[in-house]
């Protein structure tokens, strides 16, 4: 990996940690509504390619072993598990298809889009492995919008998913442009001005 140039690719992965780490404590945010979309997005978009991987996704393992093992009482990894994860990976690859200086409605847009994608296939993944979910078109509508009996409708973790997505996007992409409009008048100030070329004598 290429030697860290600037003092954003410094701070930027310490924020989507920090990030990640906080807003996964259980309560801090309602169920769905989470950081994690737009930081696994943005850092497709921002960060060098292999960090852009490795990181989000093992701050992403870290938090959830811990989680499970500590807070759930549950298995460390499970087979839903390796389907959010799949959903991370969609979000970080559709970031790197876009530019670092892609408009911010644009990169809102797809941080947005990131987080129906996570949507559509960690849901279909619980449709898929739920046993009370019917195997048809009907139970996988179902599973997208009202879930099962006794439990919250699943469109409200939809709304969530959404609403955290473009929220956070928003906010993250807003200050990256905020540190980016900054630098060039930072650079124009430390550029020494350089030597007038001589006139031509006149004849």
């Amino acid at each position: 990996m290429a030697p860290v140039k600037h003092p954003r690719e410094l701070w930027l992965p310490l924020a989507l940690m920090v990030s990640f780490a906080l807003t996964r404590i259980p309560g801090v945010l309602p169920l769905n509504f989470s950081a994690a979309y737009a930081l696994a997005f943005c850092a497709g978009v921002y960060l060098p390619a292999r960090m852009a991987w490795w990181l989000p996704l093992s701050v992403l393992l870290l938090t959830d072993v811990s989680l499970n093992l500590f807070y759930y009482d549950a298995s460390p990894l499970s087979g839903y598990l390796l389907m959010q994860y799949a959903g991370y990976a969609v979000l970080i690859l559709l970031g790197r298809q876009f530019r670092a200086g892609s408009s911010w409605l644009a990169l809102l847009g797809g941080g947005l889009a990131g987080a129906v994608l996570f949507y559509l296939i960690t849901n279909t993944a619980a449709w898929f492995q739920n046993p009370e979910y019917p195997k048809t078109l009907l139970g996988w509508i179902q599973a997208l919008t009202t879930g099962l009996p006794g439990y919250p409708p699943t469109w409200t973790f939809f709304r969530n998913t959404l609403l955290s997505g473009g929220l956070f996007t928003g906010l993250f992409v807003g200050a990256m442009k905020l540190t980016e409009a900054r630098e060039p008048e930072e650079e124009t100030e430390a550029d020494p001005v350089e030597d007038a070329e001589p006139e031509e004598s006149k004849a």
